[in-house]
């Protein structure tokens, strides 16, 4: 049974990823660094922003870790007013506050970046917990963060949807014991759908209450 809904923020929540790659670019570049679009694809995938910033930069200590988040956070505000919710994103939300649907927010962001951006475009108000890469050791695809968003929020895994649109986040979910809505373009799909995703679609347009109730359905053999 339907009870709770976590989302994923970037790529699900709001429009960020292309903000998103640009300011890591841009962070990159400035400390001499060049990469290339395949190799940000890491970027991507629902890792901590430490575990970005070792990827890229080898072995830091966590004192460099925080003067570099710093730095690519500040690029990142810069630029976050452009940033949007996902086209029907709102209008899902507003049918799961209808129906007094517990939600959650669990990114691996950090949590000023996180909180900012729902503060920005006035969707925090809809969240009872917000979980961010501050609340946790280890990013996607650990299950670590989705297992906390579900138990802030009290509720079983079983009875929670998680949506997301990387192939970390889906596994992340799956191994949660939770149901898992996957967001992508037709070409992402199948790789979500591969991770274990019960159902993927290419928007929020194509959600429903109704839709998502259907995944936690139990269907007779036949």
């Amino acid at each position: 049974m339907l009870i709770g809904v976590i989302f994923d923020m970037d790529g699900v929540l709001v429009d960020s990823h292309p903000i998103h790659m640009r300011t890591w670019k841009r962070f990159l570049f400035s400390v001499g660094l060049s990469v290339d679009d395949h190799n940000m694809e890491f970027i991507l995938e629902g890792r901590k922003q430490g575990d970005i910033l070792r990827h890229f930069l080898g072995d830091l200590c966590e004192e460099q870790v925080s003067m570099y988040g710093e730095q690519k956070d500040k690029c990142y505000r810069e630029e976050s007013g452009a940033i949007e919710a996902m086209p029907g994103v709102r209008e899902f939300i507003e049918q799961l506050d209808r129906e007094s649907i517990k939600m959650a927010v669990a990114s691996c962001g950090g949590g000023k970046r996180v909180n900012h951006i729902l503060d920005v475009l006035g969707l925090r108000k809809h969240f009872q917990v917000v979980v961010t890469g501050d609340d946790v050791s280890e990013g996607k695809p650990d299950p670590a963060i989705f297992k906390i968003a579900a138990k802030r929020l009290n509720l079983d895994g079983e009875n929670v949807l998680v949506i997301e649109d990387s192939v970390s986040g889906v596994q992340a979910a799956k191994t949660a014991g939770m149901k898992c809505l996957g967001i992508a373009v037709p070409r992402g799909a199948q790789n979500l759908l591969k991770a274990g995703a019960d159902r993927v679609v290419s928007s929020f347009c194509e959600v429903s209450l109704e839709g998502v109730r259907e995944l936690f359905e139990e269907r007779l053999a036949v």
